[in-house]
């Protein structure tokens, strides 16, 4: 079984655990994820099965979407509501006022991650080291918000819900954290749901119980994906049966022999063979004159 299943992971289920089920149910052995998610949210999480866990580290790089929710007058040590309480306010924010914090937040910022992430410090996770109760600087990255918007907003409860559609490496947690500063009373995530990853949206997920379903049913086909979707951000190239079976063997193939269909340029292709079928990808480093072999597809 090779391909492609997109989880809607449910809240309090690591990432991992979500895949372990996943195999359980598929009955498939290699199975990986794309993108994790934290326990507390729920959302795409892309699982890649047999032959298609091989293109792991070539998936094309993908904004990401989230709504979220921020609950006003609280910090924590996790930047959510999952975490130790350092500090509670009385807030009295309106709409109006949050409306015009998320201007600032819009476009290219900079963004401390947290101390509670996978980024490493000297070899050591940063959660490793967060859990002993030590800190230690990070340096403050460049980020994009392409999208940012307030979707509800209670003024009773303090809470309000925004829409992000953001670059790989940004935390909504700090995003919270950040909003809760320039509002002047703190604030913390209180959910988190991902609807958009690796190019694929909530639309193409089914839970792990609807997975189930479909495989009592013997209907696992029904939801797999084909890998090259994931891939298509690449241009995709034809090739002849006798350049497919050298593809196929590990052969670099002599670019002044392809039909690249536009103008030839440096980087990853999907491949194809004279009958339409996916064969993996390929990349023209530049300055060079063939496309080397980078990932062939295998049934495991």
């Amino acid at each position: 079984m090779t391909g492609i299943i997109c989880l809607d992971k449910q809240e309090h289920m690591t990432s991992f655990s979500a895949v372990a089920h996943a195999r359980r149910i598929t009955g498939e052995k290699k199975a990986g994820h794309a993108g994790t998610l934290d326990p507390m949210a729920t959302g795409v999480l892309p699982v890649l099965f047999g032959g298609a866990t091989r293109f792991l580290d070539f998936l094309p790089v993908h904004d990401k979407g989230y709504c979220a929710r921020i609950h006003l007058g609280l910090t924590t040590d996790t930047l959510d509501t999952t975490g130790a309480v350092l500090t509670r306010s009385e807030a009295c924010v309106t709409r109006a006022q949050a409306e015009q914090a998320l201007c600032a937040f819009r476009g290219e910022i900079l963004q401390v991650p947290p101390m509670y992430s996978a980024l490493s410090k000297d070899g050591v996770r940063l959660y490793e080291l967060a859990r002993r109760g030590e800190e230690v600087e990070r340096p403050a990255r460049p980020v994009t918000i392409r999208r940012l918007e307030l979707t509800a907003f209670d003024e009773q409860a303090q809470e309000f819900e925004i829409d992000v559609l953001c670059s790989k490496g940004t935390y909504i947690r700090t995003l919270a954290d950040d909003l809760g500063r320039a509002l002047g009373c703190g604030a913390v995530l209180a959910a988190l749901r991902r609807t958009y990853a690796a190019g694929f949206s909530l639309r193409e997920c089914v839970t792990l119980e609807e997975l189930g379903s479909f495989a009592e049913r013997g209907e696992l086909s029904q939801c797999m994906i084909p890998l090259e979707r994931a891939l298509e951000a690449y241009p995709a190239l034809a090739v002849t049966e006798a350049q497919a079976v050298r593809f196929s063997n590990g052969g670099a193939l002599d670019a002044q022999r392809l039909r690249f269909g536009g103008q030839k340029r440096a980087g990853f292709y999907r491949v194809y063979g004279p009958q339409g079928a996916f064969l993996g990808l390929g990349e023209m480093p530049e300055y060079e004159n063939e496309l080397h072999v980078r990932r062939v597809l295998q049934d495991r």
